[in-house]
């Protein structure tokens, strides 16, 4: 593992997985269109960069609960990105998550969106965190229901998930 990655106090871990906070010189690369020797071939993806260019408006983003990159363990590469798309509302937060297409199959956008889930619920008031998937894409579907997200509501082409924090009392 690359000791770029070293873990420290505010990543979180997986087995496989490290997810760790964007840096100031990650986003810059994103947006100026340069390449990291720390990243997947692959990455940044479209939606990498999208929510890279959003940081400047949405600062808390970039917060303790915000977005993070997820780094393959066993290569010390970013695969990916997901976060909490901060501040939360009435105690809920929803998630974004996305792996570029050399690393999906392997199970980590559930592993990651497990990991990040329970984070959630660490920080005041968050009790639900929950996501909107467009039913044309059936992989996202599953990565929610092997998250452990259940289905709560459809719409025409979108379906709401949700995760609500286990326990006898919400905060």
């Amino acid at each position: 593992m690359s000791s770029f990655i070293s873990p420290t106090d505010t990543d979180l871990s997986t087995d496989r997985l490290i997810l760790r906070s964007w840096t100031p010189g990650e986003v810059g690369a994103v947006l100026d269109g340069s390449r990291l020797a720390h990243w997947a071939e692959d990455f940044p993806s479209e939606g990498d960069r999208v929510i890279a260019g959003l940081f400047g408006e949405h600062p808390g983003w970039l917060g303790e609960y915000g977005h993070r990159q997820i780094i393959e363990r066993s290569t010390g590469l970013v695969v990916g990105s997901i976060g909490l798309f901060w501040p939360p509302g009435d105690g809920t937060v929803e998630i974004g998550y996305g792996i570029v297409a050399s690393r999906r199959g392997r199970g980590y956008a559930p592993e990651a969106t497990r990991a990040l889930t329970a984070f959630a619920y660490t920080a005041p008031d968050v009790h639900t965190v929950y996501a909107d998937v467009e039913l044309s894409n059936p992989p996202s579907v599953r990565v929610l229901e092997k998250a452990g997200f259940e289905r709560w509501s459809s719409e025409e082409n979108l379906a709401r998930f949700r995760a609500t924090m286990p326990g006898p009392a919400q905060r």
